[in-house]
């Protein structure tokens, strides 16, 4: 789906990955689950590229729900996966910590793991390498994303800044949709590991130039960094 030109999205609010779209190649940002690989293979039929045209993934994270297809596109077609230094052993199977309890109601939570089961979510391969980055890196792939350390939903979360579609991709640093209790709007995501942290790392997004800020669950925020750092500050009560 287009959200605007060179961006574009598949999966749905429960889920989603991102792709650049440049002409020098496309920028993967997430991986979603296992079963996105086929949402993607039909996303760049619809837009008459191969996906030979995939230069490079970059995982805002290591959790499962992110790194989805990385390895299948890493290990068959050579395409090289970046990630935050300090989750490079998380993307490569090993386990997080026991984050406290959420908030859930029933129904999202059902919704939420029925889908992730259905596009594979129960079985997720580790990634076998991946190149570590830090803040402040402008990676070598089409769109030129920036990384900017956003530590606190893991130790190595980042979120990717990309000027040339006017974007930033925050992976669970934030929702706009939680997947356990069905509330909509920029808040705090589930499964964090230290919300104190993550708290802090959102006001990195404040000088960003953006009209887009994406997050890996709920619906991308159209609308500058300031506005919605108002309505999570908001949200966190």
């Amino acid at each position: 789906m287009e959200l605007a030109p060179q961006l574009r999205r598949i999966g749905n609010d429960i889920v989603a990955a991102h792709l650049i779209v440049a002409d020098d190649g496309i920028t993967l940002v997430d991986t979603g689950l296992p079963g996105h690989y086929r949402d993607l293979v039909r996303e760049l039929g619809e837009i008459g590229r191969p996906i030979s045209d995939i230069k490079g993934i970059v995982l805002t994270h290591g959790d499962s729900d992110h790194i989805g297809f990385a390895e299948r596109l890493r290990s068959e077609l050579s395409i090289p996966v970046y990630i935050g230094a300090e989750d490079a052993d998380r993307a490569k199977g090993a386990k997080p910590p026991a984050t406290p309890k959420d908030p859930r109601r029933i129904g999202p939570m059902i919704r939420f793991f029925a889908y992730a089961i259905s596009k594979g979510g129960l079985r997720i391969p580790p990634l076998g390498e991946v190149i570590p980055v830090q803040g402040g890196d402008i990676l070598p792939l089409p769109g030129s994303p920036r990384v900017i350390a956003m530590p606190g939903h893991s130790p190595g979360s980042i979120a990717v800044y990309v000027p040339a579609v006017r974007a930033v991709f925050v992976g669970d640093e934030l929702t706009t949709r939680h997947v356990l209790t069905g509330v909509e709007g920029p808040q705090p995501a589930p499964f964090t590991d230290d919300q104190a942290g993550s708290s802090s790392s959102i006001d990195r997004l404040a000088g960003l130039d953006v009209d887009w800020v994406i997050p890996g669950h709920g619906a991308p925020w159209r609308g500058d960094a300031p506005s919605l750092i108002a309505a999570y500050r908001a949200a966190e009560g």
